[in-house]
């Protein structure tokens, strides 16, 4: 990390994260295609219900992202012993949070139905259907993430791709037989993929614990296991304001699903099949910005400034690519892309125009995400949150329900003004972090006020893709 070219560097601790990311949305594209070719309700039901597996998946990436920097340190440090109840008690963590999920989703996912899908009796069935299913067998993605940052934290970045693609690859089997009953599987609608999302999920978590236990380097064992509270509490330090950050996204998408019935009657199927298509262009930014995070941090702890400004300069070239490659697409193919979902014309007729709105917003999107980043890795976490929340939450909704009281087309409109005050803003914050504390070249102080505790080697054999800061 502190010798190879940035720009090499980046890319290569980038793309198996991207890769991972990009097979995780997967999961939610092919289930909410064939859903929708059952009927709309069913798509619908999955849209509302998606919210809810993004706060899974960001209480389980969060709570990762602590797990892999203590894991990752404690071998750094030279102590296996230590290394080893970090992964017992990762484990523990991961454990605790598919009770917390069974209870809640499977306890409250009639009252979460009855709220945003009122008057709507099938929609409300189904989504009870598939948020108790994805929600009461939870313990497969819990111990998968539980074993891919094991993994990662190891060195090895092939296993958790290749427990990702295993339970895809179920995941998409096992779709169309159990949604439509082909063969001598029954046919269980919405339920059956719910129940295939699950496998594939429980596949991977076995594929995860078998390459743990073969694992060399750390050992997985419950024997005279009780909880560490300190090592807990270290793991969450650093997890929960990355949960924080991630629920954002959640919290956004419910918001969303209650203002847009207000303006149209096809928002919330068209808002649906806009993050589904969406992440796979998002999915990338955030590898990018996953992997920038450690690199920045290592360097700015080792006042390197020019390689700083490089590698930010770099990410932020291939985010805006990236984004606008999607907004060409979004842009040229709107139609095709909803049809993915079976659209019916009212909703291809709203549809077109929305997605052809918000693609413009992308751009200004993947700049914000990699100025984030940057801001986390140089010690201003809290401009960072600034610029999430204005991009999710503080701008987004009231320009919402304004522009969609003046006109309801109007209504999409708020991605872009949204995105693009955010992206302001996080340049302005970004140029006033960036002469603060790099403005002394290899005199700028660290963030923590010390170099970094691991040495450089570890971090590029072992390809870190979380902040240990």
């Amino acid at each position: 990390m502190a010798v190879m070219p940035v720009r090499r560097l980046l890319l290569n601790m980038a793309w198996p994260m991207m890769l991972s990311m990009l097979i995780q949305a997967l999961y939610n594209l092919v289930d909410s295609m064939f859903v929708a070719q059952l009927s709309s309700d069913g798509f619908v039901a999955l849209a509302l219900v998606y919210p809810i597996q993004t706060l899974m998946i960001a209480v389980c990436v969060g709570t990762g992202v602590g797990f892999n920097a203590l894991l990752a340190r404690r071998l750094g440090e030279g102590r296996p012993d230590e290394a080893n109840r970090v992964v017992a008690n990762g484990y523990f963590v991961y454990l605790v949070c598919w009770v917390v999920f069974l209870v809640l989703g499977v306890g409250l996912a009639p009252v979460f139905m009855g709220l945003f899908a009122p008057g709507q009796p099938q929609v409300i069935d189904y989504g009870i259907q598939y948020l108790s299913i994805v929600t009461g067998a939870s313990v497969g993605i819990c111990m998968q993430f539980a074993g891919e940052r094991t993994l990662q934290a190891t060195g090895n970045t092939v296993g958790p791709m290749v427990i990702q693609g295993i339970g895809a690859v179920i995941n998409l089997i096992l779709d169309p037989l159990l949604i439509f009953g082909i063969g001598p599987f029954p046919r269980m609608e919405v339920a059956g993929a719910a129940l295939a999302t699950v496998l594939g999920q429980v596949v991977g978590m076995v594929v995860g614990l078998c390459m743990v236990r073969r694992s060399s380097i750390v050992r997985l064992s419950f024997r005279g296991f009780r909880p560490d509270s300190a090592i807990i509490r270290t793991m969450f330090r650093v997890g929960v304001p990355a949960i924080l950050v991630q629920a954002l996204a959640t919290v956004m998408n419910l918001g969303m699903n209650l203002i847009l019935p207000l303006f149209t009657a096809s928002g919330v199927f068209i808002l649906g099949a806009y993050f589904k298509l969406q992440s796979f262009l998002f999915m990338p930014v955030n590898g990018l910005n996953n992997a920038l995070i450690p690199i920045v941090s290592f360097n700015y702890g080792a006042r390197q400034r020019s390689r700083i400004t490089g590698v930010i300069h770099f990410a932020l070239v291939l985010s805006a690519a990236i984004m606008a490659v999607g907004t060409v697409v979004f842009l040229a193919i709107p139609g095709p892309l909803l049809r993915l979902f079976d659209a019916d014309a009212a909703v291809l007729a709203e549809g077109i125009s929305a997605l052809r709105l918000i693609a413009l917003s992308f751009v200004c999107a993947g700049v914000s995400v990699i100025l984030c980043a940057a801001l986390q890795a140089l010690g201003a976490a809290n401009s960072s949150l600034v610029v999430s929340l204005l991009r999710q939450l503080v701008l987004l909704f009231p320009l919402a329900l304004l522009l969609g009281a003046l006109r309801p087309s109007l209504v999409w409109l708020a991605f872009l003004l949204s995105e693009g005050a955010a992206c302001l803003t996080a340049l302005l914050l970004y140029r006033r972090t960036a002469r603060g504390r790099l403005a002394g070249g290899i005199n700028a102080p660290s963030p923590l006020g010390r170099k970094p505790p691991l040495p450089a080697r570890f971090f590029l054999l072992r390809g870190i893709l979380t902040p240990l800061y």
